[in-house]
């Protein structure tokens, strides 16, 4: 009877220990923050084809053009065609360059 109250007891404190380091834990806020085409990480800037993209979005917007960063992400023919009608811009021009001409080729 008195080992079942010392075992009531341990198992107890240990559950009441799991919640509380369950409640004060939290989750980790583990958000890509960007800024520009540049993804900040330990407060530096790097550049991401993630944040690259959200930024080709966010240009294409300004222009008219209503797309998601996802979609641009997702769809190569979508990324190239928006590339193609705004690559112009000097805020997306590095992830547009596959995708515009740079008018050293020759025709003949």
């Amino acid at each position: 009877m008195f080992a079942m109250k010392i075992v009531r007891g341990l198992l107890a404190g240990v559950g009441l220990s799991a919640c509380a380091l369950a409640l004060g834990a939290g989750m980790a806020d583990a958000k890509i923050v960007c800024r520009g085409q540049f993804q900040i990480v330990d407060g530096q800037p790097i550049a991401t084809p993630y944040c690259e993209d959200a930024n080709v979005a966010a240009v294409a917007r300004e222009y008219g053009i209503f797309v998601s960063a996802s979609e641009v992400r997702r769809s190569p023919s979508t990324k190239a065609r928006i590339c193609r009608f705004i690559g112009h811009d000097n805020r997306v021009r590095s992830a547009c360059a596959p995708y515009i001409p740079s008018g050293r080729q020759r025709w003949w």
